[in-house]
């Protein structure tokens, strides 16, 4: 292990979750890499909270086992588990002090006094809580408080440390900055991290990599970059980013790249082949609102300016294209356009994906 590295690896092999005739998590293999963050990203019944109970133990799999750093733990009960754990509402407690709530794992671990006072001014100090020691939580603001949890949960210095949605009560101003601090604190101690959220903000931000997942399904994992880049399906795109998906159909594959035509034009394109392409006939073409490019040759697609936003250091434009598709286009500089103009526009190739329909 690296010696930056705090933390197991974390293996689940085929766990799945039933409740009742429900299937809340189907047969799912998932590796997190000792030192990583990892994020499950998902809609609300998505499966994530359930995965991210089976590794806290709160909840046992119907089938499948979990491993923490090589060991079986999947019936080893939770206080067995040397696990730290950050809820959405922080599970403070009301009637002790900043230092009392992040000094409870130690002494429930009966750890001597002065190594206690140790430990809890260091976790105060790397979560920039100096001094506030003797505070009670009801004086701390909302993002005080979320580092305060925070501290209790890295102080017992876990093998795993899980966080289920811990920004969800912040305004969305602090809930920026607390989500760097976050990153700042894990890049400092590199602890295994699961990381449970619905923000796909947050885990673009935040993430080694991200785990997808839809209807108990996991549905690919990658870094950011991958997922945004190189989704494996229209709901990975659609989830990950703000996304253009066109109909289109294929008119020929080569061994470089592949020829298509968008539906309600006879315009043809070429798009380059990679591994996973698309094999159908028909498909949809995935095009990021930035990757949209204004033609002044008279080359590209012809379509008509629907509405502009300004956005400060970004412009919002809104495109009908002549194959009647209804897009967004999104330009660092604005390409000095207005509602009703007909411009041309094209994408980069390299960057606009062909998906299963």
């Amino acid at each position: 292990m690296n010696e930056r590295t705090r933390g197991a690896a974390v293996k689940f092999e085929g766990v799945f979750k039933n409740f009742g005739q429900v299937t809340a998590l189907h047969p799912t293999t998932l590796d997190v890499g000792a030192g990583e963050f990892l994020t499950l990203l998902g809609p609300s019944g998505s499966g994530k909270t359930s995965l991210l109970n089976i590794a806290a133990g709160y909840l046992l799999p119907d089938g499948g086992t979990l491993r923490l750093g090589g060991s079986d733990i999947t019936s080893v009960p939770p206080r067995r588990r040397n696990i730290g754990m950050m809820f959405q509402n922080y599970a403070l407690f009301p009637h002790m002090n900043v230092f009392d709530n992040v000094a409870y794992g130690l002494h429930v671990r009966r750890r001597p006094t002065q190594e206690v006072k140790q430990r809890v001014l260091a976790a105060l100090e790397m979560v920039r809580l100096e001094g506030f020691e003797a505070r009670g939580i009801q004086q701390l603001s909302g993002g005080q408080q979320q580092r305060v949890a925070l501290a209790r949960a890295i102080i017992i210095e876990p093998d795993l440390l899980l966080m289920d949605e811990p920004l969800g009560a912040l305004d969305r101003q602090l809930r920026r900055h607390v989500q760097l601090e976050i990153r700042r604190l894990h890049e400092q101690s590199r602890r295994t991290t699961i990381y449970v959220t619905h923000d796909q903000e947050e885990a673009l931000v935040m993430s080694d990599r991200i785990a997808v997942l839809n209807s108990g399904r996991l549905e690919q994992v990658g870094t950011p970059a991958e997922l945004y880049r190189q989704p494996k399906n229209v709901f990975v795109a659609t989830f990950l980013g703000e996304s253009n998906l066109l109909r289109v159909t294929v008119v020929s594959r080569q061994a470089t790249c592949i020829v298509f035509r968008l539906e309600g034009t006879e315009q043809t394109f070429k798009i380059p082949a990679y591994p996973d392409i698309s094999q159908q006939d028909t498909a949809q073409l995935l095009v990021r609102p930035e990757d949209f490019r204004v033609e002044s040759d008279g080359s590209g697609l012809a379509a008509e300016v629907l509405e502009t936003v300004y956005l400060g250091e970004l412009s919002a434009i809104r495109l009908r294209l002549q194959s009647g598709d209804l897009v967004w286009m999104r330009s660092m500089s604005s390409p000095h356009v207005k509602v009703g103009d007909r411009i041309r526009v094209s994408w980069e190739p390299g960057k606009a994906r062909l998906l299963d329909q």
